[in-house]
């Protein structure tokens, strides 16, 4: 049987969602500009520097890079968002009480492009689903919370 999310959890859930939701889209446009960055400097030897000879912007052989390296930024920028898409991700998951593969399938939306966006979306309505299901429940029947209350003492 599943786990249920704990009745101090319910409150929170919401928030948690809207954070994962929000850090979930920043990362997979982060991977994917990764991506990009990462295929023009290993397939055709060409980063991004910001502020050089060349412009403000404008795309250097790589290694001649004498000002902003922005190749790397979005590397490091993307790396520090994982961390708080991860933490993110495991919030919802801790509060929804969801197994471990769920955790892991959470993960690897940071790692495989577009993933991230697709699981937003399934995340956010599994986990609202199950919000409006609670609320439709209680709406339905105000007191079955009372009930089962008093049945167990």
């Amino acid at each position: 049987m599943p786990l249920e999310p704990r009745e101090r959890d319910i409150p929170r859930i919401p928030g948690a969602l809207r954070f994962y939701m929000i850090a979930s889209v920043i990362t997979g446009v982060l991977l994917l500009a990764l991506c990009a960055e990462m295929l023009i400097k290993y397939y055709w030897g060409y980063e991004l520097e910001m502020g050089g000879a060349f412009g403000f912007l404008a795309f250097v052989p790589e290694g001649t890079i004498l000002a902003v390296n922005i190749s790397m930024a979005i590397l490091i920028v993307h790396g520090w968002f994982y961390v708080v898409y991860l933490f993110s991700g495991f919030r919802v998951w801790n509060m929804m009480r969801w197994g471990l593969p769920t955790l892991l399938l959470i993960a690897l939306g940071g790692i495989i492009p577009f993933l991230s966006f697709f699981l937003e979306g399934r995340i956010a309505r599994r986990v609202n689903t199950y919000l409006s299901g609670r609320e439709d429940a209680a709406t339905a029947d105000p007191n079955a919370q009372n009930i089962e209350v008093e049945s167990s003492h």
